[in-house]
């Protein structure tokens, strides 16, 4: 049974090598020089490690590592770094996340909240999708009081092809619960936010 699931792992492999190989070709270039050879290859492994976050579950993560505590402060974890690929044109987009959280009797274990990010980053995204996906996240898995989410990112789709602005950047949040009034929200921002240059 391996021997077969092992053959069968090698022709979808293989098959996922020939697709890159003809795209390749069609790009205008020689799949067969030196500089190309063992590109299919390169670029199937790479693939797979940008779209990883699909064989990962964000709620089994969350729940292996929560903990009942006596607080009801603002948690916050910020500056997580984040690197995606956007499904619109599978180029990459890269910022900053952070996020917080007011417990509700549980606490999340301050790794996984990066592992979380990554997760959800790992996969063909949008950001404003993501930033949802992540609160709603925390939000399942602990049932706080609130959460907020901030997203900063730069996007190689609008850099490097269509408009070409080098200097733009895209912020996107998510607030859930008492993170939606005014006094919660503005706390949160004014923790995060980075007076020279934004939240960054």
């Amino acid at each position: 049974m391996s021997k077969v699931l092992a053959d069968k792992d090698s022709l979808k492999d293989h098959s996922t090598q020939e697709l890159y190989r003809e795209l390749i070709t069609r790009l205008g270039e020689d799949p067969n020089r030196d500089g190309l050879i063992a590109t299919p290859g390169r670029v199937e492994k790479a693939m797979a490690y940008l779209t990883k976050g699909y064989q990962e579950d964000a709620g089994e993560i969350l729940r292996a590592a929560l903990f009942d505590v006596d607080y009801d402060e603002m948690v916050i974890v910020k500056d997580v770094e984040m690197f995606s690929l956007c499904e619109h044109h599978m180029l990459p987009f890269f910022g900053k996340v952070h996020v917080a959280y007011i417990p509700n009797g549980k606490v999340v274990g301050l790794s996984k909240i990066a592992r979380l990010v990554e997760v959800f980053a790992r996969r063909l995204q949008v950001q404003e999708r993501m930033t949802r996906q992540i609160a709603d996240a925390i939000s399942d898995a602990i049932a706080p009081q609130g959460v907020g989410v901030v997203i900063e990112a730069r996007h190689l789709c609008m850099m490097m092809r269509g408009i070409e602005k080098q200097n733009s950047f895209t912020v996107t949040s998510a607030m859930v619960g008492c993170f939606q009034r005014k006094e919660t929200r503005s706390e949160f921002l004014s923790l995060v936010r980075n007076p020279a240059q934004g939240y960054l």
